[in-house]
């Protein structure tokens, strides 16, 4: 596995590789998540940069890191206000092409009170990208703390991007999302798999629905190949499994207004966490912290906190955690 601690890399303003997918999200408000083939009355309507790899790329950004996004996108409206936004978030645009063979992608999301969602994703250009974009990103990637990527664009370019950072020593992190049969081959090129519980139960066959089967499902990925994983439970909070060690840890209590790109939030942050040479845990409870923060907040990019956000909100969970204890 990948040394999280290379002090080489280790710096105040880190260099993150992402690749991914840039969606533009359409998201609908509503009391409640319709049933099939029910049509319901929405709320509020908001249309907002979204995708995978674009939130965390943003996410990265708002926490100090120097953010290199290579993605797809279509010769469209979409894609022009995904740029203007790239340089709003300063998300370094020089691997980012767009083609005329397709649309940019688009993501159709309805949001309960609760701050539940669903969501359908029409990739469009997402598709395109190619291993010979990630290739003209590798000088940046070879001398990067952290690569991150997803699974909405296709899985050969993921994988090239895995290999990549593998033959340069650079810590890759796999939100795998849409979840997809993953070779063991593959798996032993990512040091950090992020699957929530509904892809853990579709990467290995475990019905993730407490700690038990959240060790269980963590365990069959490890013995696959990857170096360590960190299943993510919503509300519950995430399991961390290395082979050295597992751990439970909690979800932090907020209100919760808009869960939407939570994952990516958590996953942007792990990757600044480790790539300013934080230990797995250290990075993964920097995470908890910005993922909480963000659902509490609508829409994907646009909740994405900021460096000061996030540590006034930790020093605000320390406080509030202290009272507890005593109380």
């Amino acid at each position: 596995m990948t040394d999280f601690r290379r002090t080489d890399l280790a710096r105040n303003k880190p260099r993150i590789v992402v690749v991914g997918s840039s969606n533009m999200d359409l998201v609908v408000k509503s009391e409640r998540i319709p049933a099939v083939g029910e049509t319901i009355l929405g709320g509020d309507f908001m249309m907002t940069p979204g995708g995978k790899g674009a939130n965390q790329a943003v996410a990265a950004a708002k926490l100090g890191a120097e953010v290199y996004f290579v993605a797809k996108l279509g010769d469209d409206i979409f894609s022009r206000q995904s740029l203007a936004n790239f340089e709003k978030e300063a998300v370094d645009t020089e691997y980012v092409t767009c083609s005329r063979q397709a649309a940019s992608g688009v993501a159709l999301i309805t949001v309960d009170r609760a701050g539940d969602n669903v969501i359908v994703v029409a990739p469009g250009a997402n598709k395109l990208l190619s291993p010979d974009d990630v290739k003209a990103a590798e000088s940046t990637i070879s001398s990067s703390g952290a690569v991150v990527a997803q699974l909405e664009v296709p899985l050969e370019t993921v994988e090239f991007a895995a290999r990549l950072a593998k033959t340069a020593g650079v810590t890759f992190i796999l939100d795998p999302a849409p979840a997809q049969e993953l070779s063991c081959g593959f798996l032993q090129m990512v040091d950090v798999l992020t699957p929530n519980e509904t892809e853990a139960r579709i990467l290995t066959g475990v019905e993730v629905t407490d700690e038990n089967s959240a060790r269980a499902a963590a365990e069959d990925l490890l013995k696959r190949g990857a170096g360590a994983v960190i299943l993510t439970m919503g509300a519950k909070g995430f399991l961390m499994a290395t082979g050295d060690r597992t751990e439970f840890v909690a979800a932090l209590k907020v209100n919760a207004v808009d869960a939407t790109a939570a994952g990516d939030a958590f996953a942007g942050a792990l990757a600044v966490g480790l790539a300013r040479g934080k230990t797995l845990g250290e990075a993964a409870a920097f995470a908890n912290h910005v993922g909480a923060l963000s659902v509490t907040r609508m829409g994907a990019q646009s909740s994405m906190p900021s460096s000061e956000e996030v540590e006034s909100f930790v020093k605000e969970m320390s406080t509030q955690g202290a009272s507890d204890e005593k109380a």
